[in-house]
């Protein structure tokens, strides 16, 4: 991940990961085909992750909703430096349609099913919902988190709940 700060993936080595890693290339190679492969698996398991945290939480109210949401920024934070590489132009980039993924089945499915969205372009509005808080993510964490995981959980929530009115004076 140190390398992917500086450079892209087609940029970075086996030998540079395996002197930056303290391993040798036998080691390497016995748990990962290649680069690509490594930044792979580290991508897997943080939206594993990820799947775990939603898992803890029920969608049935809408207070339970922000929590979850609450959890997650929580655990963007924690992970933050590896987040913010991962959603880089550095990064894995089957990372954020993957997350784009999980989000809209976990969470919008059941947010269309309470609030009854039918027709041609319902399926438009998780993708839009999901895809603008992870850009909102993604520039949070390249800003410095300036805002802390529950002011930016409450602006998500909000736009997802009561769009731009939500933020109406």
């Amino acid at each position: 991940m140190d390398l992917l700060k500086e450079k892209t993936i087609t940029a970075v080595t086996v030998k540079e990961i395996c002197e930056l890693a303290d391993i040798n290339r036998s080691t390497f190679y016995s748990h990962y085909f290649d680069q690509y492969d490594l930044l792979s698996k580290i991508s897997e398991e943080v939206v594993a992750d990820m799947y775990e945290t939603l898992n803890e939480y029920s969608f049935k109210k809408n207070e339970e909703a922000l929590q979850m949401t609450e959890k997650i920024m929580e655990y963007v934070a924690e992970k933050s430096d590896i987040c913010q590489i991962l959603l880089s132009d550095n990064g894995d980039s089957t990372f954020k349609k993957r997350v784009i993924h999980l989000t809209k089945n976990f969470i919008m499915e059941k947010w269309i099913d309470e609030h009854q969205l039918e027709g041609e372009l319902s399926e438009y509005i998780p993708l839009l919902v999901v895809s603008g808080a992870i850009d909102a993510i993604e520039s949070w964490l390249k800003n410095g988190m300036n805002e802390s995981p529950q002011e930016m959980a409450t602006v998500i929530h909000h736009f997802t709940n009561y769009g731009l009115s939500g933020f109406s004076k």
